[in-house]
Order: structure tokens, then C-alpha cells, then sequence
């Protein structure tokens, strides 16, 4: 189901009922199961009101055949909210392709989406279609937009403006019934500005705009989920009555959740393998978490003291000094590799994390990090 290269899908989401006292409706995968290695969320709940008017707004765009665009977070439920917009819309019957554009090799990326003939390049044996092909009648999700090729966005836009494709080595167009739902957990606005995409495409994935917040800003529906995956995984390790105390459900409320959704389902399974008790308590929760995040994203971040601020700067300079003074025939590169494993080691090697730390995209992250022997 997951490749080396993309993780392509093309079932529909299942939702069902959880049996709680509030009976909240639960929009998940139809294989949950198959997730738990996975950065996405397995589960997602419309219960807060800020998540209910996100709701609102899906059913609204739903029905239309628009681009949509949807921004969050990873580990918010991107992915979901692009599946229940293809549930609710008339393309339901039709497949829905899931593929991640961060995960496509660069070389490799416009065969995938395209399609190539056979011949068209070494090791094109025979013709094969392209996942916008798999996707006719339905809808294709590209997560990680933002690290599309710049050859590659001109091609998507032409795509978007002409309905057809052109597989890798042929001539001839392929007409294409498509819906486009794009995912980015960046700031699209500011990579257009720094250059690093396409204004034009932007617009064209900009029509029909879904923000999904970070769980910390919905908090309504933490303690449903934490119910759900409760139940979940009472069933896989065969528990039964396992309760919240008020304790940690304090701590579930008032936890940042730099992880979001699927960092909640993995406090909740860690607690069900530790606690003592039917009750889950605080403890059992381990919420030490990674807060990178959350530390790069709060407006207290913006309103840092700026002597702090010019504190740190002049300490950097100072530790620069020797490398301007040694011999080191190219200082740049010296210092770029420094900063890349700096940064690396500080988010425990988590390559999502590190690029969103240096705002750069993941595909120059991993180049940078082979071209200095750290991968």
C-alpha cells in the first residue's frame, strides 16, 4: 500500500460512530491499522466549534468540482479532510489517489504524475500511465505541494489550464477528468515571495482554501479523540473499560501537541501499554513531546526581547570567527553543513521538522543532507 517513492491510495475514508455518551462521529481510514508507522492522522473529529465551521466549509466546496487547497500542520488530517471533500462530492464513485510529492525523487516525479511511454528514458520498458491517469473520474491528492520542482509546477499549471496531459516522451495529449486537492503544511504565500513557487499555480490551487488548525487551537476535539483511539486500542490489545481520570485529562487539554493528531494516538497507545490501573493517569501519558513546533509557531516567538535576540546573534558571530580566519577553502559550505546537522541532531533527525525549521523545502533539506554525508 506505501511505496518506496509515493504512497498512493485509492480507497474512499470510512466514518462510523463511536460508542461514547456523545456519539461524535469519527472520519477515519478504511485500514487504520495500516497507518501506525505513518506521520498522518489516522482519525479525525469535527466536534470543536472552530472544527465545525471547517466542516461547514467542506460540505459547502464539496459539491463543486474546484481545486482546493488545504493547509495544517502535519499530523492534523489533511489527507482526511481531502477524502471526505471526494466523499461528499459527485466524484465519490470514482477513484481517489493520495500521493506525496515530498516522497517522488526528482527525477522520477513527472513519470509519476504523467505517466511516460515506453522508451521515453532508460528503463522505460513498456508505457505506463501516470497517477493523474489512475485518478480519471475522481479526485488526486498532492500532498507537500510546496516541494514540487519548479520544472514540474509549470507543467501541473498547464495541466490545470488545459485539462491534459502529456505522458514523458510522447506528443500526443491525453485528455483528463480530474479534481485537484493539494496539501502544504508551509506557507505557500511566503514561498511564492522567496521564489521557490509559482505565483501563477498558486492561484490556480488557491480557489477553494480549507485551513485546518493545529489540535492545540481545536481543543474541543481532543477528548473525542482520545476516546476514539482508546477504543481502538483497547480492541488490539483486548482491554476493555479503560477510563480518563481528571488529572490527565488536564494534561491532554493543556499539552501543546507539537505532533498533533498523530502524536495524541501515540500518547494514547503508551498509555494503554503502561498504565496500572483502568484508569488512565497523567503518568501513563508521557507528554515530554517535541515542541519544536509549537516553539517555531507561537506569537510569543515574534515578540522575543530583541536584546535576547541580538544577544544570540553577535554569540554566532563570535563562534564564526575561527572559521574566517582558518584555511577552509570554501567557509560557505562549511558553515551551511554545520548549520544542516545543527539542525538536524536538534530535531532528533526528523527531516519534516528540520526543513520547516530552516523554511526551507524537504527535497533541498535531503539534497543538502546527502551532499554533506549525513544521510
Amino acid at each position: 500500500m506505501t511505496s518506496s517513492i509515493s504512497y498512493p491510495h485509492t480507497f474512499a475514508p470510512s466514518r462510523h460512530r463511536q460508542s461514547t455518551s456523545s456519539s461524535t462521529e469519527v472520519v477515519t481510514f478504511d485500514n487504520p491499522a495500516d497507518y501506525v508507522l505513518s506521520i498522518r492522522a489516522t482519525a479525525l473529529i469535527f466536534e470543536d466549534p472552530r472544527s465545525k465551521l471547517l466542516y461547514r466549509r467542506l460540505q459547502q466546496i464539496a459539491p463543486s468540482n474546484a481545486t482546493a487547497l488545504v493547509i495544517g500542520e502535519t499530523g492534523t488530517g489533511k489527507e482526511l479532510v481531502a477524502r471526505q471533500v471526494h466523499r461528499l462530492s459527485h466524484r465519490a464513485k470514482g477513484p481517489f489517489v493520495a500521493l506525496n510529492c515530498a516522497a517522488l525523487p526528482e527525477s522520477l516525479i513527472e513519470s509519476e504524475l504523467f505517466g511516460h511511454e515506453k522508451g521515453a528514458f532508460t528503463g522505460a520498458l513498456q508505457q505506463k500511465k501516470g497517477w493523474f491517469e489512475a485518478a480519471n473520474g475522481g479526485t488526486l491528492f498532492l500532498d507537500e505541494i510546496g516541494d514540487l520542482p519548479a520544472a514540474t509546477q509549470v507543467k501541473l499549471l498547464r495541466v490545470l489550464q488545459e485539462r491534459e496531459i502529456y505522458r514523458v516522451g510522447s506528443r500526443v495529449a491525453t485528455p483528463i477528468d480530474v479534481r485537484l486537492i493539494a496539501a502544504t503544511n508551509v506557507q505557500l504565500e511566503e514561498a511564492v515571495k522567496a521564489g521557490r513557487f509559482r505565483e501563477d499555480l498558486f492561484y490556480r490551487l488557491n480557489v477553494a482554501r480549507l485551513h485546518l488548525l493545529p489540535l492545540r487551537d481545536r481543543p474541543g476535539d481532543i477528548i473525542p479523540l482520545c476516546h476514539h483511539f482508546i477504543q481502538v486500542y483497547q480492541h488490539r490489545l483486548h482491554l476493555s473499560g479503560t477510563v480518563l481520570s481528571e488529572e490527565a485529562r488536564h494534561a491532554l487539554l493543556t499539552y501543546p501537541w507539537p505532533g498533533n493528531i498523530r502524536e495524541l494516538e501515540n500518547v494514547v497507545h503508551h498509555a494503554l501499554l503502561v498504565m496500572t490501573q483502568q484508569h488512565i493517569q497523567a503518568k501513563d501519558l508521557n507528554l515530554s513531546g517535541f515542541t519544536l513546533s509549537v516553539a517555531a509557531n507561537t506569537p510569543a516567538r515574534e515578540q522575543l526581547n530583541t536584546t535576547f535576540v541580538g544577544a544570540e546573534t553577535q554569540g554566532l558571530g563570535q563562534a564564526l570567527q575561527p572559521i574566517f580566519a582558518s584555511d577552509e577553502p570554501d567557509k560557505f559550505a562549511h558553515i551551511e553543513s554545520c548549520v544542516i546537522k545543527a539542525a538536524f541532531d536538534y530535531c532528533q533527525q526528523n527531516q519534516l521538522q528540520t526543513a520547516k525549521l530552516l523554511g526551507i523545502s524537504r527535497n533541498i533539506l535531503r539534497h543538502r543532507l546527502k551532499l554533506y554525508n549525513y544521510l
